[in-house]
């Protein structure tokens, strides 16, 4: 018996060396991708519910590193919470970490700048462009509009506008004092600056005052007051419509929403649509996708108690024969919220 099991031992130590010294057959691994990407929209396979349904717009063209340090600043987070440590804005806190990237709304900066590259901006929906002064090196963040590319050069020609507002003020305060070479010379300046509407680019990516630009262009990046950032037509898509400008007074722009507004004509505005118009087409997919972004869950009214949401309680779905409101008790569809008419509105935006 002894004999006959160092006789199978010896059996199996032969067939593990002949295995160890048999040459392993080449595998031919072929990786396989598990997203798509036609230039519009990311898709990705289905290996998990959450992935079927998602969908993102396609970032092929955007720089794949960082952006500028010295162009951005640190986001803190407060959770949806004020200085007292009270919840003032539900649903917020969590999500990755983001630094604010500094993007010039005012674009006051004479001369060409070349386009270096377009980024991601965590911060907003459309997409910046990180931009270099051919002249002085200076480096800056502007919304990119679409179309955009890197090598195309911009220009700004909200300085010159100032000089001339200024110059005009001047020469309205004096005018009674000049003399005949004054005069002179100040109707020379006056047909220098009324030259300069004749010789500035409206293209894509540019900066001008109102009343430099013509009737039914196409801008976004609007300002509400001459010296002052752009505030109107900013998200992914968003543009506006000129539809009347002058040399002086108020210019009237209409909104995507249907609103026709008065703006100074010294204000600013940005020729083009803002990028990043499939913006909203895209699908997050699944909840993590929420949290990462910075959003908690959303309680419905109704799964609430009573002393919770004015829909809370009762049995079922119930709502208490009540029309849909906030937490606070405030009417939440077609309730009137606005007392005071602004006096800059020519038409409000058609209601359903």
């Amino acid at each position: 018996m002894l004999a006959l099991r160092r006789a199978l031992q010896g059996c199996t130590l032969s067939t593990a060396v002949f295995r160890a010294a048999a040459p392993k057959p080449a595998l031919s691994i072929r990786l396989m991708s598990n997203t798509k990407d036609d230039g519009q929209f990311k898709t990705w396979k289905p290996l998990a519910p959450t992935l079927r349904q998602r969908r993102m717009t396609s970032r092929k063209d955007l720089h794949k590193g960082g952006p500028m340090r010295e162009l951005t600043v640190a986001k803190r987070r407060t959770g949806g919470r004020n200085n007292t440590g009270r919840i003032t804005c539900r649903h917020r806190g969590g999500g990755a970490k983001r630094r604010i990237r500094l993007v010039d709304f005012k674009r006051t900066v004479p001369g060409p700048q070349q386009v270096i590259r377009l980024e991601y901006d965590p911060g907003r929906t459309a997409h910046i462009a990180l931009i270099r002064h051919m002249e002085s090196g200076e480096m800056s963040y502007i919304l990119a509009p679409a179309g955009l590319k890197p090598g195309s050069v911009v220009q700004s020609y909200m300085r010159v506008s100032l000089d001339v507002a200024a110059g005009g003020a001047a020469q309205q305060l004096s005018a009674e004092e000049m003399s005949v070479s004054e005069r002179m010379e100040a109707e020379a300046r006056a047909e220098a600056q009324a030259d300069i509407a004749s010789k500035v680019n409206v293209e894509v990516g540019n900066c001008l005052p109102l009343k430099l630009i013509p009737i039914g262009t196409t801008i976004h990046n609007i300002g509400l007051n001459p010296q002052g950032r752009g505030q109107l037509a900013r998200s992914a898509g968003a543009s506006a419509q000129l539809l009347f400008t002058a040399p002086t007074g108020l210019a009237q722009i209409k909104l995507m929403s249907g609103e026709i507004r008065r703006v100074p004509v010294d204000a600013c505005a940005t020729i083009g649509q803002v990028s990043n118009p499939n913006h909203k087409h895209e699908k997050l997919g699944g909840a993590g996708a929420r949290r990462r972004r910075g959003w908690r869950p959303t309680v419905r009214g109704n799964a609430m108690n009573t002393h919770d949401h004015p829909h809370g309680g009762g049995r079922g779905k119930s709502k208490g024969n009540k029309h849909p409101r906030s937490p606070w008790g405030k009417l939440a569809k077609g309730g009137k919220t606005r007392h005071s008419k602004n006096p800059m509105l020519v038409r409000g935006r058609p209601r359903r």
